[in-house]
């Protein structure tokens, strides 16, 4: 009997401190958020202290801290609360840009874009999701081809 319950006990304390190790060295992370284009039109910079998001490749950025640029009558604010990837390749702000898609777009321009993605918004400003459709179909089913291994900033695959 005393057996028994040395076991018991023996087995509880090992699931207790396998736990608690578990817990102490998991390292922290935070689940993805993904925006839907109503949600991130919410984060435009006209309500005041609402952060201001904005998204290029489908990575959303919280780009608050930068209120004069990116901020209702700043010079940038047309690009915020929607993925302006096309815009920002071309550097324009004209409407039509004002979009994700990057169809038909110049060589040069897809560089440029990704040198600002990387060298602008990745290095000063934090990611705060994804836009769906970076994940997502337009029919709803996963896009085959995201690879979350390939994410800026999240590097556990069970994140997604």
């Amino acid at each position: 009997m005393a057996t028994a319950r040395f076991c018991v006990l023996a087995v509880a304390l090992s699931a207790t401190l396998a736990e608690d190790f578990k817990l102490k060295y998991k390292p922290a992370t935070k689940p993805v958020r993904l925006f839907t284009e109503e949600e991130l039109k919410r984060h435009d910079g006209s309500a005041e202290g609402h952060p201001i998001y904005m998204a290029v490749k489908g990575v959303v950025f919280d780009v608050t801290r930068g209120k004069e640029f990116y901020g209702k009558g700043a010079p940038y604010n047309a690009l915020v609360g929607k993925d302006s990837s096309r815009a920002v390749a071309k550097m324009s702000l004209d409407p039509a840009d004002l979009t994700s898609d990057t169809t038909g777009l110049m060589e040069e321009q897809l560089e440029s874009l990704e040198s600002i993605f990387e060298e602008t918004y990745k290095a000063k400003y934090p990611i705060v999701g994804y836009t769906a459709s970076r994940i997502l179909s337009d029919d709803g089913s996963p896009n085959k081809a995201f690879k979350p291994e390939d994410q800026p900033q999240f590097q556990i695959k069970e994140e997604f």
